[in-house]
Order: structure tokens, then sequence, then C-alpha cells
């Protein structure tokens, strides 16, 4: 049952990357509350495999119950992430909320990684996190519940992380020390900085066409996981709530809800453990799959 006492009713969410998978269901859940989502990313026609535009994204956000703005945004580039900034705040008068959500992935070897790629990872990763970061926080300041959350690991320096996807870690990794660093200095401004992961692959365009293509799918948990956990952390009080690297079932079950059978794609199928994590919530491996490597 949601308690209704957690709501985002009329804040404002800044998200990047939200045009499908778990940003747009971060939305749409806050949408839910009758909130305002704006939807930042770079997918404004419809691309030939992956679904969604930020227009569609829009349409589902005021379909949900909340009032949107599409924003064609490339978050490498500083004077878009700026005017996006701007745009959103002479709409909606402010921004409650950071979704440091867009992320690049490329899943392969030092030899085996373009420059091209490594760089696009860095500069949407960990430099889009930097600026989105830094251009709202002016904003987020004059917010009475002001969050920023990141989609990214905890940190740990177990070199097994880093042996076979070098670049993808650095640049995950860096999402998560923003977390680290400006959760710190930002705490006598009430400004919450906290990074969510999820235990299990999720279903979104990653898995189908990065990861382990469309036979992974029934391995994985829907994207709603990550929405109902996102919604308790920003529903939260800011300022005793930062600094966390939270961990989806963890943090659900720390809420009573330890039922995630709804989460499932497909009941009963074991799910594949995510990226960054040793184990699943009790220690083990046991009902879990290794994350399958370039479709195998």
């Amino acid at each position: 049952m949601t308690d209704p006492a957690r709501t985002l009713k009329g804040k404002t969410l800044f998200i990047t990357g939200g045009s499908r998978g778990i940003g747009l269901a971060i939305g749409k859940r806050a949408a839910a509350d009758g909130a305002n989502v704006v939807i930042a990313a770079k997918t404004a026609e419809p691309h030939p495999k992956l679904p969604g535009t930020i227009h569609t994204a829009a349409a589902e956000i005021e379909a949900a119950g909340g009032k949107a703005l599409a924003l064609q945004v490339d978050i490498r580039d500083e004077q878009q992430v700026e005017a996006a900034v701007a745009q959103a705040v002479d709409r909606f008068g402010g921004i409650d909320v950071l979704i440091n959500n867009a992320s690049a992935v490329n899943i392969s070897g030092t030899l085996s990684t373009p420059m091209k790629r490594y760089d696009l990872m860095q500069s949407i990763n960990a430099r889009g996190t930097f600026v989105c970061s830094q251009k709202c926080l002016s904003h987020l300041k004059k917010s009475t519940n002001p969050h920023i959350l990141t989609m990214s690991p905890p940190l740990d320096l177990d070199p097994r992380w880093f042996k076979d996807t070098l670049g993808y870690t650095i640049a995950k990794y860096g999402m998560s020390m923003c977390v680290l660093g400006m959760a710190a200095e930002f705490a006598n401004d009430g400004v919450a900085v906290n990074a969510l992961w999820p235990r299990t692959a999720i279903a979104t365009a990653a898995i189908e066409f990065e990861l382990g293509g469309k036979s992974a799918l029934k391995h994985c948990r829907t994207t709603d996981i990550l929405s109902d956990a996102a919604h308790l952390i920003l529903t939260s009080p800011s300022r005793g709530c930062s600094g966390n690297f939270f961990i989806d079932d963890e943090l659900l079950a720390k809420h009573g809800i330890t039922d995630l059978a709804k989460y499932a794609v497909k009941p009963g199928q074991p799910l594949i453990l995510d990226f960054f994590l040793k184990s699943g919530p009790n220690g083990s491996m046991d009902g879990y799959l290794a994350m399958p490597i370039g479709g195998s």
C-alpha cells in the first residue's frame, strides 16, 4: 500500500535519458503522484531499433497524471544542458529532483574498446553526470526537499570489475564518485545525493542489444522495481538521506516490500545478477545467473 505521505505531487524532476527504459519508468511513477517531469534526452525522431522518443515519453507522462516537458538534449554539450535547465525552470518554476540516468555502455576489454566508444562512455556517464548536476544545483538548493539520484553502482575496487570491462567500469564509477563527492560537498545545503543500482539485470534496450539479447530478457526484472525504489528515495527527507549507494531489493526490503515476484519479466526464471555485485541479498549466488557478455 502506498503511503499517502510519500508523494512527489507538484515536484519537478529533470531526467536525463528519460525517453525510454529506467528513466521513463521513474518519470511515470512520479507522474502518477502529479509531478512535473522534464524528459531531457537525445531521441526526438523514432530510432530504427530503440523504442520511444522524447515526445512519446512526454505523452506517457501526461497519461500517467503528470505534466511533461520534452527537451532534445545531448548532455555532452554544456550549452544544451544549460539551456534545458533554464527551460525547465521557466516552465515549472524550479527543479526539485535531478535523475542522472543517461548512460552509454560498451562491454569489452582494453584492446577491444575503440577510443570513440571509450570517449562516448566517459562523456555521457561521468562527465554528463557532473555537468547536469552542476547546472541543476543552484535550483536544487532552493527546493524544500532537493534530491540528486544517479543510476550507478556502489564503489568496489575489486579487480574483477576492471579486468574485462575497464572502459565501462571507469565510466560508471565516475558517476558513483560524483555521488560520493557531491553528497559531502552539498550536505550543508541539504541537497541529498544518492546512487541507485539494481540487484539484477533490468529488461531494457541495453540488455537486448548490448548484452544478452532477447533470450536474456526472461531472466530480468522490469523497470518498475527501480521506479518504486527511486520513489522511496525521492520522497525521503533530503537532510536525512544522502551519500547512500542503494541496491533496489535491499531498499524495498527495508520498507517491508519483500515479495518481488511481480517485478520478474518471467516469474520462476533464475535472474541475472547485475554488474558490480558479487551476490544476492543472502550473500550467495543461489538462484542467480552470471551476466552474459556479448550475447553469449
